[in-house]
C-alpha cells in the first residue's frame, strides 16, 4: 500500500463491491460516504444563478428556515436567504466570474455574477464565517418547505443582538 492507504481488513471486498456497482472511483467512493454522514439529516442542494456560470452545492435541511431582511440592499434586491456554515456549501463553477459589492461596514460580501447579475449566494454580515443562501436559486426537486422569518435590517445591530439563533446558524 502507498501512502495514504488504509487497510480495510473484512471491508475490503465490501468496498470494491460499492465502488464498482456505483462506478465511483476511490475518492468518490469516499466523499459520497463521508458527505452521507457528516451531513445526515441534510439535503445537498444544487443551484446556481440565472445565466448558468456560477454553480455550487450546499447541504441544508429539505425544510429551509429563509430571512426576510428589510435593510436598504435586501429591500432593493428582495434577497431572501437562508443561512449555512461554510464547511457546508461548495462552489462548484464560476469563481472568476464573481464579482463583490460591499458597503457600510463591508463586513457583507454581496456577490454576484458578472454576466447575468444574480446573487445566488453571499457573506452575510450576521455570519461573515457562512453563506447566505438565495432559496430561489436552488434548483427543483430538494426543498420541501420554506419558513419565512421577517428581521429588522434597518436596525441590524438591535436585530441580531436579539434574535436567539441568527449568530449561531454558520456553526456546523
Amino acid at each position: 500500500p502507498g501512502p495514504g492507504a488504509i487497510d480495510l481488513g473484512a471491508q475490503s471486498g465490501r468496498w470494491a463491491a460499492f465502488q464498482e456497482r456505483h462506478r465511483l472511483s476511490c475518492e468518490e467512493a469516499a466523499r459520497l460516504l463521508l458527505d452521507a454522514y457528516e451531513y445526515r439529516g441534510l439535503v445537498k442542494h444544487t443551484g446556481g444563478c440565472h445565466c448558468g456560470a456560477v454553480r455550487f452545492e450546499v447541504w441544508a435541511s429539505a425544510d429551509l428556515h429563509v430571512f426576510n431582511c428589510n435593510c436598504s440592499i435586501c429591500t432593493k434586491k428582495q434577497n431572501r436567504h437562508f443561512i449555512v456554515p461554510a464547511s457546508r456549501f461548495k462552489l462548484l463553477k464560476g469563481a472568476d466570474n464573481l464579482t463583490t459589492y460591499t458597503f457600510n461596514t463591508h463586513r457583507a460580501q454581496h456577490t454576484f455574477c458578472k454576466t447575468c447579475g444574480v446573487q445566488s449566494f453571499y457573506t452575510p454580515r450576521s455570519n461573515p464565517d457562512g453563506y447566505g443562501i438565495a432559496p430561489h436559486c436552488l434548483d427543483d426537486g430538494t426543498v420541501q418547505t420554506i419558513i419565512t422569518e421577517d428581521i429588522n435590517g434597518k436596525e441590524w445591530e438591535k436585530a441580531v443582538r436579539e434574535h436567539k439563533t441568527i449568530r449561531d446558524m454558520s456553526k456546523p
